[in-house]
């Protein structure tokens, strides 16, 4: 099946979306807009304030029209009260490519909303952000960049601007005040910027006893998991058939997403027929997606997926269309919940449109945005412990008779 690059928000620290096929006409008196629906955008006031700032404002070396235009649209598309959809200027719309190049200068952070409060989706595993014991769901509160003279409440503060804000120069520090779930106070913790380098999947054997158990973990869902994964199915198939061979644990743990395709591609190798996940846009359309014809390397092997908080999109639909089917038992705690698809748009001066235009469906037909997915076994993770708890009882419970 081929699919154009349709993206779910929750790739670390951006957002990803799409532009809908509305027709729009300046009026010709060039205060209005015609929208395709006849509506009319009336922009007077705007340029009346404009006007108004041109002749009175104090520090008119501050008058940047190009600024002043970025910033009207982007208030614009930020009165839709959807955290999801944004307008990037070209320093933003780049910092969004970075990431999915999947190398840039950060903490190792994905950024969400939990209630409209910033807020953690996952560390990126072996970044400064996991090693200061950051965790997926902790909200964040204040930003502190002594070097960029940077002190804000995140409170109203568009995903884009704590992007630009928490990424910076290697070696530099940036400080958060965060909220974790069930805590009283917050707390405060200082991150060295380092070169973030994003895996994208890693395959590591585990011996249990006599059996030999495949742990899949899968970071991000990404270009680059497209071209790896193939080989990982191959290396796992080397071992079927084995007496000592277990099954496979698939780790989505911190995972916040990325290209849906991919989520689809991968599910169709564990899955044999049906679908994966429907697509509901806003007009009332839905579109199917099923399993890629041709696949299903890993139809007959026993499998247990490893979620958490910081499951997220992709992540979510891969691991809910398995629950669905009950093609293997999801361990963990329950996932992020992020239900709605998104999409990009770049212009040619560098900026982007990010608009949230449907949402997604479990093949089951629910929508879990803002909701997560429950896990057939829940066990939490225990910082004090030397061991993986979770990766423990996943382990068990896949080698369970």
């Amino acid at each position: 099946m081929k699919m154009k690059n349709i993206r779910n928000l929750a790739l670390s620290l951006v957002v990803l979306v799409v532009v809908s096929s509305v027709s729009f006409k300046i009026g010709r008196d060039g205060q209005s807009i015609a929208v395709g629906s006849g509506d009319q955008l009336n922009l007077s006031l705007m340029w009346k304030v404009k006007d108004k700032l041109a002749q009175n404002y104090l520090d008119k070396s501050k008058m940047d029209d190009k600024k002043m235009q970025y910033g009207a649209i982007q208030g614009m598309v930020a009165s839709l009260d959807d955290p999801y959809t944004v307008f990037l200027p070209p320093d933003e719309n780049k910092s969004s490519n970075e990431d999915l190049a999947g190398q840039f200068g950060g903490v190792g952070i994905s950024l969400g909303y939990k209630d409209k409060t910033l807020a953690v989706m996952s560390p990126v595993p072996k970044t400064p952000a996991e090693k200061a014991g950051v965790k997926a769901g902790d909200l964040i509160l204040k930003i502190v960049d002594k070097d960029k003279k940077i002190d804000k409440d995140t409170t109203g503060m568009a995903l884009e601007d704590a992007v630009n804000i928490i990424r910076g120069k290697v070696g530099t520090d940036v400080t958060l005040t965060l909220l974790r779930e069930g805590g009283k106070s917050t707390f405060e913790v200082t991150l060295k910027r380092d070169n973030i380098v994003v895996p994208s999947v890693e395959l590591e054997w585990k011996e249990q006893g006599n059996k030999k158990v495949a742990w899949v973990k899968m970071y991000k869902f990404t270009d680059e998991l497209n071209k790896q994964w193939p080989e990982i199915v191959d290396q796992i198939k080397k071992e079927e058939g084995k007496s000592n061979y277990g099954g496979i644990v698939l780790d989505l743990r911190n995972n916040p997403g990325g290209f849906l395709e991919t989520s689809v591609m991968i599910a169709s190798d564990f899955i044999k027929e049906g679908v994966i996940v429907k697509q509901q846009s806003s007009d009332g359309t839905t579109q199917t997606y099923n399993v890629e014809p041709g696949r299903g390397g890993l139809l007959n092997d026993k499998l247990v997926v490893l979620v958490n908080g910081g499951s997220a999109s992709a992540a979510e639909i891969l691991s809910g269309a398995l629950k669905d089917y009950s093609r293997g038992k999801l361990v963990g705690e329950k996932t992020f919940g992020k239900g709605t698809v998104q999409q990009p748009e770049n212009f040619s001066d560098g900026s982007g449109i990010h608009i949230t235009i449907a949402k997604w469906l479990l093949p089951n037909g629910a929508n879990i945005h803002k909701v997560g997915i429950n896990p057939d076994v829940e066990i939490k993770s225990d910082p004090n412990s030397k061991d993986d708890v979770q990766l423990n009882k996943a382990v068990e419970v896949l080698l369970q008779k």
